[in-house]
């Protein structure tokens, strides 16, 4: 197992010198859930929301997130990303009496570092902006299943989840 790169050798933390690594072609997918009540996503698909479209303003809102995870996460390094892209299916219920809504987002750049955390916020926040936008009909809204499925290029090459 690796050692944890955000600390110096005094154990302070740090943000990761990537001045000496290669440009490489850096992707991320990330996905979760949101578990709901079938009437909620009933609203959500016909479009009927009081909000309005639900998932058009998710998937913006977890681009922006992507954009902006360096401000968020504080020993991320700022990113030119290249792609990010949203997808969203409805999904088979996990809870008894529940549906849900899966989020999968993919994160690319040409950089000296990945784009795990950028997947991972942008898939958190989109499914935190399905939840602000449906929560005055179902406030038992669960969240969960948020995780890297995949990441390629850098040094340590590629990972996919089992």
């Amino acid at each position: 197992m690796s050692e944890l790169t955000h600390f110096d050798a005094q154990g302070q933390a740090h943000m990761v010198d990537v001045a000496t690594k290669p440009l490489t072609r850096r992707v991320a997918v990330a996905s979760g859930r949101i578990e709901m009540l079938p009437e909620t996503l009933a609203l959500i698909e016909a479009g009927v929301a009081n909000k309005g479209d639900v998932l058009g303003i998710a998937r913006i809102a977890g681009i922006q997130a992507a954009k902006r995870t360096s401000e968020l996460i504080p020993l991320c390094h700022p990113l030119f990303l290249t792609r990010v892209a949203l997808e969203f299916k409805a999904a088979s219920p996990i809870c008894p009496g529940t549906v849900g809504v899966t989020c999968l987002a993919t994160v690319e750049t040409v950089a000296q570092t990945g784009v795990e955390m950028e997947a991972l916020m942008a898939v958190q926040i989109a499914l935190l902006t399905i939840y602000d936008m449906c929560k005055a009909v179902d406030r038992g809204m669960l969240i969960c299943g948020v995780k890297v499925m995949e990441k390629h290029g850098g040094k340590s090459g590629s990972f996919v989840a089992g």
